[in-house]
């Protein structure tokens, strides 16, 4: 079995190298191998599709998503460009130390998940491309769980096993101890030589850029020429009447489009604002009103119904902070020749009303079309304004309405936040309290918290599955029965037991240096926690045989099995971050063994100065 054995890791590996095939096809026809040539069994093969570390990953993309949908993604990543202004290594640095001191508290996983959006955000956003920053965030937050004793599942066994053998087991920051010195030779890796090696992969998941798309249609609908905003004063006649009463549109050709309140009196039982007013909207003192129309018919009502003008903020910007929010947004859709649209009539103000759409603007041979009233023609183009929803529906209801852009991707990069930025953020704050006090298993806190971004409707549960990479869960739930065949067959203790004979007579060090390359061969290909399971009881009974203290090679076992840098499939981070990258198996291996070599250096030198043989 052994031979066969070798020859499926082999030829997997080789599989991964090529490139011919996407990682989860390659994944698949690995895991399907060991079932048809008899090394496992059905159960075995499908186990990696229960196993908890796949569903921690599928839930924290959807508690990552919930964090990108509700605003908090654009506001940090508009946060991180600042602070790094246009400099590339701040920003790099950054993001490697953030998520290196992030998954001393969290999972790595977790880490990653959360963030792996801010990171493409922000990369996009300073000018460099993705693939330059996303390794370092799963390889900082690989190192970085090596700052506590819960930041990674082999500190936990190493420890454990420590405990198990009559010793005392490690305290929780003491793995800080050697964990700080790697993780800051991670960051100064980055900084000096990793970002070179780092390969410039074009992706197509560049944010949408709100400013450069409300400039478009500043430009192509002339919408800066008619919004204004009016105030509600005292002897005003619209005081506790409705909008029905007065027939803007009909009588004064003005169409109403949002209401913020601002009596304190009429606040309570009533939205602060209502961003879509229907007839039946009732009008209050102090209510500040935006309105659409020309500046005669703006006038007229103005000295009607006794209304102050309220300056208005340059219109980009009134467009963004008061038009769009993270429940409202805005879109431009063209209309087919097909569409049941053409040829009927509509009122700018009145235009899908059953659909809860404004029609803002409209455009015609790239002509922005003043008339209140409009035919519509076959290519004639929309601004629209609703409910992130609401646009979504009526692309479904409409498919010969071509929506232009990316509403989804929009809705992300909103700064604003509301009620359901803070439920993100307290489910994410939730989910990391139940981890660091472990008080559930991870998966189980990631499904509460993913639990909770779905039933409060911070993120649809459409937009939900869309944001899990399948492709990733996939591939590490294909890979994990790898870990079950190499340990099943004996080929892991057989390796395993040899190098450690052949290599514990010559000098502790020389020990400690093959237990280190050892474990790190094997957490390339099996999972950290599958490989310290494997290394550390061969570790103590090593240190065991030659009166040697077991403290440092535990470390070791702790440490290398958290240096996976040279495969996408050794940590469920590194294929996390793979196809957001679009990185290839080679780059993996480009990038990973200096960063590999430099941590083994600084691990022969200080461990042994900390833990004494």
């Amino acid at each position: 079995m052994v031979p066969l054995m070798l020859t499926i890791l082999a030829i997997t590996i080789l599989l991964f190298i090529w490139g011919k095939f996407t990682p989860d096809v390659v994944a698949l026809i690995s895991m399907l191998s060991l079932f048809l040539t008899g090394i496992l069994n059905i159960t075995e093969t499908l186990s990696g599709f229960s196993n908890p570390t796949v569903i921690l990953i599928a839930a924290l993309f959807i508690v990552g998503e919930g964090i990108a949908q509700t605003g908090w993604t654009a506001i940090a990543g508009k946060k991180f460009v600042e602070w790094a202004g246009k400099s590339i290594p701040k920003l790099l640095f950054m993001i490697t130390l953030g998520a290196g001191l992030l998954s001393g508290l969290v999972s790595n996983t977790g880490t990653v998940a959360t963030l792996t959006p801010l990171t493409i955000s922000s990369a996009w956003s300073i000018g460099t491309l993705p693939s330059k920053m996303l390794m370092p965030l799963a390889f900082g937050s690989n190192t970085g769980g090596l700052l506590t004793l819960t930041g990674s599942p082999p500190n936990i066994i190493a420890s454990n096993v420590l405990i198990d053998a009559g010793y005392k087991g490690f305290s929780f920051f003491e793995f800080a101890l050697i964990g700080l010195p790697l993780l800051i030779a991670t960051l100064l890796y980055f900084k000096y030589l990793g970002y070179k090696l780092l390969p410039k992969n074009k992706t197509n998941n560049r944010p949408v850029n709100i400013e450069s798309t409300l400039h478009n249609w500043i430009e192509a609908y002339k919408v800066d020429n008619d919004y204004y905003r009016l105030r509600i004063r005292s002897l005003s006649p619209l005081i506790n009447t409705k909008l029905e009463d007065w027939l803007f549109e009909k009588n004064y050709n003005v169409s109403i489009i949002r209401i913020k309140r601002r009596h304190p009196k009429v606040l309570k039982g009533i939205h602060t604002f209502e961003e879509f007013p229907s007839p039946q909207t009732e009008l209050y003192y102090h209510d500040i009103i935006t309105v659409k129309g020309e500046t005669e018919a703006i006038n007229k009502i103005m000295i009607t119904f006794r209304l102050g003008l309220l300056p208005l903020e340059p219109i980009m910007d009134e467009l963004k902070h008061n038009l769009i929010n993270q429940e409202v947004g805005m879109t431009e859709v063209i209309v087919n020749p097909n569409s049941i649209l053409v040829g009927r009539k509509y009122k700018l103000g009145d235009y899908f009303k059953r659909f809860g759409i404004q029609l803002l603007a409209a455009s015609r041979n790239n002509k922005p079309l003043q008339d209140k009233e409009i035919v519509v023609k076959a290519g004639d183009a929309f601004l629209i304004r609703g409910t992130w929803e609401h646009i979504d529906e009526l692309k479904k209801q409409h498919e010969n309405l071509v929506i232009i852009g990316s509403p989804e991707g929009m809705a992300k990069n909103i700064e604003n936040l509301n009620f359901k930025s803070y439920i993100a953020l307290a489910s994410l704050l939730i989910m990391i309290a139940l981890m660091v006090f472990d008080i559930v298993p991870g998966s189980i806190a990631a499904l509460i918290s993913a639990g909770i971004v779905l039933l409060t409707g911070c993120v649809p549960i459409s937009k939900a599955y869309k944001g899990i990479s399948w492709t990733s869960v996939v591939l590490i739930a294909a890979m994990l029965p790898m870990g079950i065949a190499l340990q099943k067959t004996g080929t892991a203790q057989l390796v395993a037991t040899g190098l450690v004979d052949n290599l514990g007579a010559i000098h502790p060090i020389v020990l400690l240096a093959g237990v280190f390359l050892l474990t790190t061969l094997f957490s390339q290909v099996i999972s950290n926690s599958a490989t310290a399971v494997l290394m550390a009881p061969i570790a103590m009974l090593a240190a065991s045989s030659l009166n040697l203290a077991p403290e440092p090679f535990m470390m070791v076992v702790a440490i290398s099995a958290s240096t996976a840098f040279l495969t996408p499939i050794g940590t469920p981070t590194n294929a996390m971050v793979m196809t957001a990258g679009g990185y290839k198996f080679l780059d993996y291996l480009k990038v990973g063994t200096p960063l590999l070599l430099l941590l083994f250096v600084i691990t022969l030198i200080l461990v042994p100065i900390i833990w004494p043989f």
